[in-house]
């Protein structure tokens, strides 16, 4: 007959609070990343609508500074240096890419001659947010895909 010391149960119940422990852990990492995950999505949302509104306006300012007749541009790149102007004229300092694609292959709204009138992003993903949108973007409430978000230099051509 053998009288041990209980070192063997002892290891047993050690070995299952360290796996009790690892489980733990790992649970605590996965919810600590779905919460960054989660901020992130925020982050790119609160970077899309900035990025959104300074196309609308650079949309805008082209087209109340056309000589002669109103057009907005052809081309994204035209908000850059005005080609309608001699010297240098600039609506917006650079091209902006889609904060929640990383893609500069923006959704293009086009005025009825076929010039660019607003962006949105291509993403079809529903966003997080939901309510309590700058005034100038309130109509984003409650919206199904980031697609729905669009920055447009004039509330006419939204396409509802």
């Amino acid at each position: 007959m053998h009288i041990g010391n209980g070192s063997g149960t002892q290891q047993g119940f050690t070995y299952i609070g360290v796996l009790f422990l690892v489980v733990l852990m790992g649970l605590a990492l996965a919810g600590t990343g779905q919460l960054w995950s989660l901020g992130s999505l925020r982050a790119k949302e609160r970077e899309l609508l900035w990025v959104g509104t300074q196309y609308a306006q650079a949309l805008r300012s082209y087209y109340r500074s056309s000589p002669g007749v109103a057009l907005y541009p052809q081309r994204l790149e035209d908000l850059l240096e005005d080609p309608r102007f001699p010297q240098v004229h600039r609506h917006l300092r650079r091209l902006y890419p889609d904060p929640m694609t990383g893609s500069h292959d923006w959704g293009l709204i086009l005025s009825v001659d076929g010039r660019i009138a607003g962006v949105y992003s291509r993403l079809q993903t529903k966003p997080l947010m939901q309510a309590h949108f700058p005034a100038q973007w309130s109509e984003f409430e409650h919206m199904n895909s980031y697609r729905d978000w669009q920055f447009v230099a004039e509330k006419s051509f939204l396409t509802h």
